[in-house]
């Protein structure tokens, strides 16, 4: 029986969506598409639940090859590793976990119109869960600390500039939610083989 390979399946579906909006839509059409499946504050609010799925579908410029490669990669190896089905898990559970806990803090915040109706579309919150998860793989000590250390600066930095976007937030909380899932995933599988 042959795996399921979700990987290419999304990152080919999201480069032909990627296509289809910024080349065959008038700019009209195409600002209403992005901000109908944006997970936005106004959009939540508004009950529109169903952007927490459609906003990973969807990019808010042409997505670039490297890009897409660099996200093929990832979600492509984090399926090698744990399987196509607990991949994807991973990616969703980074979306949609960080997707509300940026929508809660912007209404904590009591954020400005502009920041509420603001664009927030594309896979990035999924990717920073995968690449999370990818840590656990590597061996404990100073590899995997290191890597840590690192994807957590990396994701951290963008918060440190004079007026950082809502969506850097999002990415450190999609990477904090893919290490805590994976570490998680390591205890449940070491405590099941210790039985």
């Amino acid at each position: 029986m042959s795996q399921v390979r979700l990987a290419p399946v999304y990152v080919g579906g999201l480069l032909a969506g990627s296509y289809a909006v910024h080349r065959m839509l008038t700019p009209a059409a195409r600002e209403r598409v992005l901000r109908r499946c944006s997970t936005n504050v106004d959009n939540l609010d508004a009950g529109r639940w169903d952007t927490l799925a459609t906003s990973a579908l969807l990019t808010e410029g042409p997505l670039e090859l490297p890009y897409a490669l660099l996200l093929l990669a990832v979600l492509g190896y984090t399926e090698y590793a744990y399987g196509a089905w607990w991949a994807a898990g991973s990616f969703v559970l980074g979306h949609v976990g960080a997707s509300l806990l940026v929508y809660r803090g912007l209404r904590a915040v009591r954020a400005p119109a502009r920041t509420r109706s603001a664009t927030d579309v594309g896979p990035s919150y999924g990717y920073y869960a995968a690449l999370g998860t990818l840590g656990a793989l590597l061996p404990r000590g100073a590899a995997r600390t290191g890597a840590y250390a690192a994807l957590l600066a990396l994701c951290a930095r963008p918060l440190l500039h004079r007026r950082p976007a809502f969506t850097d937030a999002g990415h450190l909380a999609a990477l904090g939610l893919g290490i805590g899932l994976g570490l998680g995933c390591e205890r449940g599988l070491a405590l099941r083989s210790a039985q």
